[in-house]
C-alpha cells in the first residue's frame, strides 16, 4: 500500500529565489517530497490536504539572535537581564524559542551572551522532539580587553592571544563569535570605531577555528573593522553598517555571507522621540544600511536574514517579519527575500534538513495564509508546519483542513 500523501497549495516559494509556482500539488512519501506539480489541482479523485488559500515556503531561519535577552525597551529590565541567572534564563530562552516557532522559524543562530546561558540551555534543556527549532550557538563571544563586547562575551586572558584563547576553550560550540568594532552611534551619523583585532590576530583565529571545524562570525561595523575581518577569511559579517562598496565587492569575491540586521535601526526609531538628533541620525543609519543591502544584491553578495533579536525593541520571531520587509524595501523580490530567510540561512548554519523545497528533499515546510504578496505580514498567520512529512500545527491551524493528510 502506497504511503503517498498530497497537499494542494495555492502558491509555492521553494527557497531558490526563483519564480513563485501557483496551484501546486505536492506529493510526499514517508519523510520526503516525491513530486511537485503545477497541476491546477487536476485529478480530484486524489485526496489532498487543502491549502489552496495558502503559500508554502521553507522554514525560516534567523541567523543572528540573542536568546537570553528580550526585545523589551524597559531600561530596568534590560539591565537586569544582562546578569540573569540560569534558572531564570532557561524560562526566558524557552519562551523566545516558542515565539520563533509561532512565526515559522525553525532554526536560529545565537550570537552570544556573557554567561553562555544559551549554550547551557542547548546542552541541558533543549528537547528537539518537543520543540523542533534548531539552535546553533557561539557561547561567549570574544572581544578585546577594554573594548565593546562585555554584554555578550569576554576578552582573552592577559598575555594570551585570541587564537590561543580559542584553542584553549573547551566549550562545545557551533561557531566562534568575534567582536571587531563598537556599536553604531545614534548621535553622530556614520561614526566609526577602530578594529579591535589586527588582520594577523583575526587570521590566526580563523585558522585555529577551522582546524577545530568551526566557522567564524564577526561583529563588525565600519570600513576597517569589516575589511580586516574579510581579509582574515572570516565566514560571515554580522551587521556591517557603514562598511562601504569596496568591502561589499570583496565579500562577493570571497563568498563571505553578510547578516545585515537592519531592523535594529527600525526598532530604535519606533521608540525614539521624533524631532531629536538621535531620531534623525537613526533614520540616516537605516537609510544607509538599506542602500548597502540594495548594493549587495547588485554585487551578488550572499545575504542571510538575521534580526539581532534581543536588542532594544527587536522581538524574537516577530522581528523576522520586519527584516524581511526591509529586504523587500531594499529591492529584493519576495522570492529573493525568502531565499535570504531560508536557503541562505540554512547554508550558513550548516542545516541540511530544510532550506529548499524540491523533489528528494525532506518534506519540511511551512504554510502561511494568503498569497506571496501578503508576505511578510502573513507570517503572523502560520497555518501549519510540516516536519519530515508530519504535521506540526500552529495556534491558527484547524485539523479539518488536513483530514486527507492524517
Amino acid at each position: 500500500m502506497s504511503d503517498m500523501k498530497f497537499i494542494d497549495a495555492g502558491w509555492l516559494i521553494d527557497g531558490s529565489g526563483g519564480p513563485v509556482l501557483k496551484n501546486v500539488r505536492i506529493g510526499t512519501e514517508k519523510e520526503s517530497i516525491v513530486s511537485i506539480n503545477e497541476s491546477g489541482f487536476k485529478d480530484p479523485s486524489i485526496k489532498a490536504a487543502d491549502l489552496s488559500l495558502c503559500t508554502i515556503l521553507p522554514p525560516l531561519v534567523d541567523s543572528h539572535v540573542h536568546l537570553c535577552m528580550s526585545g523589551t525597551v524597559d531600561p530596568f529590565v534590560r539591565k537586569k537581564q544582562l546578569d540573569i541567572n540560569f534558572a531564570d534564563a532557561k524560562v526566558v530562552i524557552s519562551n523566545h524559542i516558542a515565539q520563533h516557532l509561532s512565526h515559522g522559524v525553525l532554526a536560529v543562530r545565537d550570537g552570544g551572551d556573557k554567561y553562555a546561558h544559551s549554550l547551557r540551555y542547548l546542552n541541558e534543556c533543549h528537547d528537539i522532539m518537543e520543540s523542533p527549532v534548531k539552535i546553533k550557538v557561539s557561547g561567549k563571544a570574544w572581544h578585546k580587553a577594554g573594548r565593546y563586547g562585555g554584554l555578550i562575551g569576554r576578552p582573552p586572558e592577559k598575555n594570551c592571544s585570541l587564537a590561543q584563547a580559542i584553542k584553549n576553550c573547551s566549550d562545545k560550540i557551533d561557531y566562534i563569535k568575534i567582536v571587531n568594532s563598537g556599536l553604531n552611534s545614534l548621535k553622530e551619523f556614520s561614526k566609526e570605531t577602530g578594529p579591535q583585532f589586527s588582520i594577523k590576530e583575526l587570521s590566526d583565529a580563523v585558522k585555529i577555528a577551522e582546524r577545530l571545524g568551526l566557522k567564524v562570525m564577526v561583529h563588525a561595523n565600519g570600513k576597517k573593522p569589516v575589511e580586516f575581518a574579510l581579509v582574515s577569511g572570516c565566514h560571515s559579517i554580522e551587521h556591517g553598517f557603514f562598511m562601504g562598496d569596496e568591502n561589499l565587492g570583496l565579500m562577493a569575491k570571497k563568498n563571505i555571507i553578510w547578516v545585515p540586521t537592519a531592523c535594529t535601526m527600525k526598532a530604535y526609531l519606533e521608540h525614539m522621540e521624533k524631532k531629536s538628533v538621535e531620531y534623525d541620525v537613526t533614520c540616516m543609519n537605516l537609510e544607509h544600511q538599506l542602500k548597502q543591502i540594495e548594493n549587495a544584491r547588485k554585487y551578488g553578495v550572499t545575504v542571510a536574514l538575521g534580526t539581532d533579536s534581543g536588542s532594544t525593541g527587536v522581538h524574537h520571531g516577530l522581528a523576522v517579519k520586519e527584516e524581511l520587509n526591509l529586504l523587500i524595501t531594499a529591492g529584493y523580490s519576495v522570492p529573493e527575500a525568502v531565499k535570504c530567510a531560508t536557503f541562505n540561512g540554512a547554508e550558513l548554519l550548516g542545516i541540511n534538513e530544510f532550506g529548499h523545497i524540491a523533489r528528494g528533499e525532506p518534506a519540511t515546510f511551512i504554510a502561511i495564509e494568503g498569497m506571496p504578496s501578503d508576505i511578510p505580514s502573513s507570517l503572523s498567520s502560520i497555518k501549519a508546519i510540516f516536519i519530515n512529512g508530519r504535521i506540526r500545527y500552529s495556534d491558527q491551524a484547524k485539523s479539518k483542513d488536513y483530514c486527507a493528510w492524517d
